[in-house]
């Protein structure tokens, strides 16, 4: 079974290459590393860092140094993060592209380098360019993120992709290559009314001209979907009570809202499709990453069978306390169509998760009697060093 451990491009420069991998390869005893390669705004608390304990992270900044080149003429284009001229500054120079040192290193120690990359929930982009942002049934962008059938966002995407290659990536694991719900962790994020799960679900729809060509092209009637959503919400934004009244979306407007939704997930397949092409024509390999797992993704347009069909790998989060329920969150993908060999699953060694390297090792055990290929671990930077330790006396179990 592969191994690797989740990490910011941050925490390879706060502690320099050696104590970095050092730390990986020593102590984790794991044989790769997953290193961000554009994320999402975050801050957080780093147990172990020597610079500092608490950092900020830029919206949707990128962690390489892109090639003008490969942008010259594009919109939607990633921006390095200042932690890279922060770096570069303080006397660091092969720090400035932290891919290009962490491939160096990966290359001489054996190990694999994979990129985490983040690829549309992305505020930055979206608030420069709300155009390629999701359009609610009323008109408002959700500023947070990009549309998947917008064709420059789909540009970006594989644009991004092949970006990769150069640094000789083994795996992509794409995270955010799908829509999103209203509810994304935007920061101050704030509902002093309960909307109840259907106005939710319905605010959450993209009904930008690219989704309505797309649904038009499947049958659906789009603007006549989007006019009865509109009044659907509406109706759950005037009155408390109908908002608490459940109602199914497939019996939505005789079922066409359902049709719709179907219609967005075609639009992330092909997506998907596409990005998982690019990367195998340039050495790589594209693994969907579904953090909510099976039968939860739909109206984020995520359809496991038909994403199976097209992407050589799904990653999923084997988040919880005991291996029993490790081991029934991993066996539901079989019943999507996705089956062990084509999955990689995240554990987490630390917090709620796990009480020690014994219950850790059993979690692992039991991905390897299913057949699961490869496991990663979250996340170098916010756990602490008995964490990584627990990491490596796990895998020596």
């Amino acid at each position: 079974m592969e191994s690797s451990v989740l990490a910011f491009a941050t925490d390879l420069l706060d502690e320099g290459p050696d104590a970095f991998f050092g730390n990986l390869a020593d102590r984790a005893g794991v044989g790769g590393v997953t290193l961000a390669s554009v994320y999402h705004e975050a801050r957080d608390v780093f147990p172990h860092n020597p610079r500092r304990v608490l950092r900020y992270l830029e919206p949707g900044a990128a962690y390489f140094r892109p090639d003008p080149a490969a942008w010259a003429g594009r919109r939607l284009r990633p921006t390095p993060s200042t932690a890279l001229d922060d770096a570069g500054a303080a006397g660091d120079g092969d720090g400035l592209d932290p891919f290009a040192l962490a491939a160096a290193e990966a290359q001489a120690r054996g190990m694999k380098l994979h990129a985490w990359t983040v690829f549309l929930h992305n505020d930055r982009l979206g608030f420069q360019h709300p155009d390629c942002a999701p359009e609610n049934a009323f008109g408002d962008r959700h500023l947070t993120e990009l549309c998947p059938a917008n064709p420059e966002v789909r540009e970006y995407v594989t644009t991004l992709v092949a970006e990769h290659a150069r640094y000789g990536v083994d795996a992509i694991r794409a995270e955010s290559l799908h829509f999103h719900g209203l509810r994304h962790g935007y920061h101050h994020e704030r509902y002093f009314e309960h909307l109840g799960p259907v106005a939710e679900a319905l605010l959450g729809l993209c009904f930008c001209a690219h989704c309505r060509a797309a649904a038009q092209t499947a049958g659906v009637p789009a603007d006549a979907v989007r006019e009865q959503v509109r009044a659907e919400i509406r109706a759950r934004l005037t009155d408390e009570r109908v908002a608490c009244e459940p109602c199914r979306l497939d019996e939505l407007a005789d079922g066409a809202v359902a049709a719709y939704v179907d219609a967005s997930a075609a639009t992330v397949t092909s997506l998907a499709k596409e990005a998982a092409e690019t990367a195998e024509g340039l050495g790589m390999r594209l693994t969907f990453m579904d953090g909510d797992g099976p039968g939860k993704g739909w109206l984020s347009g995520i359809d496991l069978p038909s994403l199976a069909a097209v992407v050589p790998q799904v990653e999923t989060l084997g988040y919880a306390p005991t291996p029993e329920q490790v081991r029934e969150k991993v066996s539901a993908f079989a019943l999507h169509g996705v089956k062990p060999g084509a999955l990689a699953v995240i554990l987490r060694p630390m917090a709620e998760d796990c009480d020690s390297a014994e219950n850790l090792a059993a979690k692992v055990a039991i991905l390897r009697d299913l057949g699961v290929p490869e496991v990663e671990f979250y996340h170098y930077g916010l756990m602490r060093l008995s964490s990584l330790d627990r990491i490596g006396a796990a895998l020596g179990l």
